[in-house]
């Protein structure tokens, strides 16, 4: 087993109706853990990479009803260095 996790922003807050179609998720073979941040707009997924992928669990969540808008980088760009002597003019 791999254990992966993956971020996704939504736009509209979940209601009731979605937070019960959540319980379909949790029923596939795969999924470990799903959590909410409300403030961040966000939802984790922690799931099994030998038995789904990220489009996988994207549609699972679409199908639950879930406004999902874009995934979160979980790691941040890597900085680009800049070489001082090029900047500076000749």
């Amino acid at each position: 087993m791999t254990a992966v996790d993956v971020v996704f922003r939504y736009g509209n807050h979940p209601g009731e109706r979605e937070m019960r179609a959540i319980d379909s998720v949790w029923e596939v073979y795969g999924v470990r853990r799903i959590q909410f941040d409300e403030n961040a707009r966000t939802i984790r997924v922690e799931y099994d990479a030998t038995r789904l992928n990220e489009a996988t669990v994207a549609a699972l969540l679409r199908r639950a009803g879930i406004d999902l808008r874009e995934k979160v980088d979980m790691v941040p760009p890597t900085p680009v260095a800049v070489d001082p002597a090029k900047t500076q003019p000749a």
